[in-house]
């Protein structure tokens, strides 16, 4: 039988949306929209693309880390910008730099608004652990 394995911030925005930051069930672990949070749950750099960027990344780390992977074991991501004409150049810098030589699928959609006033991005992921790290 599967152990579920559930991590959370406990921050005010997991109860208030009723969500986990991700869950582990088998071999894969899915990965909430990550945003530019700040570890007590307050949102930053509002309408500062390369600054929520950092932050969201830093984000993906922690939960990374919780599960003990890396970068190199996720396989998929789909990203939500806001602007994405305007800010597919600077995603795609950033992309490169957060992962390397590592190639995950990847999914990426222009949006009008997310959760947030100011949010320009969000990432989901998938890590799938039966990658070698």
């Amino acid at each position: 039988m599967a152990t579920i394995d559930v991590f959370t911030y406990n921050v005010p925005a997991e109860s208030d949306f009723g969500y986990s930051q991700a869950i582990k069930s088998g071999e894969l672990v899915h990965v909430s929209g990550q945003l530019a949070f700040d570890e007590a749950g307050e949102f930053l750099h509002a309408d500062d693309f390369a600054a929520q960027l950092e932050q969201t990344h830093a984000n993906m780390d922690r939960v990374l880390d919780h599960y003990g992977a890396t970068r190199n074991q996720i396989v998929s991501q789909t990203l939500y910008l806001v602007d994405l004409r305007q800010n597919a150049a600077a995603v795609a810098e950033g992309n490169l730099g957060y992962f390397g030589d590592h190639r995950p699928a990847s999914t990426v959609l222009g949006v009008t608004e997310l959760t947030l006033p100011g949010q320009v991005i969000e990432i989901s992921f998938i890590i799938d652990m039966k990658l070698p790290a």
